[in-house]
């Protein structure tokens, strides 16, 4: 319940913030020319549309703190209050280097796991002259694994190497009109070890998710990550099933406050693409919420009198 009063207490700071520019003007996105070629503002307005790194990243020395939170699943019943009696958490920083170069570190309470990222900007879509269609970025994360294992023979033994995972993503996206964008990822996972010999050390993944605007200052948003067949056969005996979520996404001043509802418990890459077990036709139903908020750091040049 600690968790949960944290980010609780988190989000009422947030809104009690002296309102900021949107955070449109935050991230790499929301610079455009005066003259000249100009870039398409805001494809998404958060660096997650739920669990995917969306295209988008913070602007050259701002700083996004990322609080990733999700209850149990619904069909705990009423004696757990459909699962909000238990909470996973992911605590997650990214800084942007350069308008196009961003890095990012994260801890997450499912198996006490660090990760860490690099994203750079390819290309930005235009909207003026048309001649470059989409946004393009390229992505590498790595997660470390520090949980224990209770049996000090099998603990000693599992070397750091083994608690390693690599990925390795391209974004692409496009922002079709002022309420329609969307993402498709091509994604490559290398796991240094997996559950049995039947299962591929390196997995191929094709995820993808949109946003579609809906008022002013609210958005609906879903992603499915397709992991294909004939990689991976189980995750601690359970068969796996393909991460599949929805957002309602609500923008106030300087933060993104993000509601979720999604099968998959983790929240970085190796995990809720390779590692989701949860049904939705079981009700296996994952409720929880993403909340952004955006701290720049480098100072501006004020105005001369």
């Amino acid at each position: 319940m600690r968790k949960i009063y944290f980010s609780l207490i988190c989000l009422i700071i947030s809104y009690q913030s002296i309102a900021q520019d949107s955070l449109l003007r935050s991230v790499s996105d929301s610079l455009s020319a005066a003259g000249g070629t100009q870039y398409v503002a805001g494809t998404f307005k958060a660096l997650y549309i739920v669990n995917m790194k969306t295209i988008e990243a913070p602007a050259a020395g701002a700083l996004n703190f990322e609080i990733q939170h999700r209850f149990g699943t619904i069909n705990e019943g009423a004696y757990h209050l459909w699962g909000l009696d238990f909470a996973t958490l992911r605590l997650g920083l990214d800084y942007g280097i350069s308008d196009r170069l961003s890095v990012g570190i994260g801890r997450s309470s499912v198996l006490e796991t660090f990760d860490g990222y690099v994203k750079y900007k390819l290309l930005r879509q235009t909207d003026n002259t048309g001649s470059v269609p989409v946004s393009i970025a390229l992505l590498g994360t790595s997660s470390y694994y520090t949980e224990k294992i209770t049996d000090p023979k099998l603990d000693s033994a599992y070397k750091s190497a083994y608690r390693l995972a690599y990925t390795a993503q391209i974004v692409i996206a496009r922002k079709f009109s002022s309420n329609l964008s969307i993402q498709i990822t091509p994604t490559f996972i290398h796991y240094n070890l997996v559950d049995s010999a039947r299962d591929h050390n390196n997995v191929f993944a094709l995820c993808a998710g949109g946003r579609f605007k809906i008022t002013k200052r609210m958005a609906i948003t879903a992603e499915y990550n397709y992991l294909f067949p004939n990689q991976l056969n189980s995750y601690t005996g359970l068969p796996l099933r393909n991460a599949l979520s929805f957002g309602w996404d609500i923008e106030t001043g300087g933060h993104v406050f993000q509601l979720v509802f999604t099968n998959a418990q983790t929240m970085n890459e190796p995990q809720y693409i390779g590692q989701t077990t949860g049904s939705w036709g079981n009700g296996d139903i994952y409720f929880g919420f993403n909340i952004s908020r955006i701290f720049n750091l480098k100072p501006h040049n004020k105005p001369k009198a």
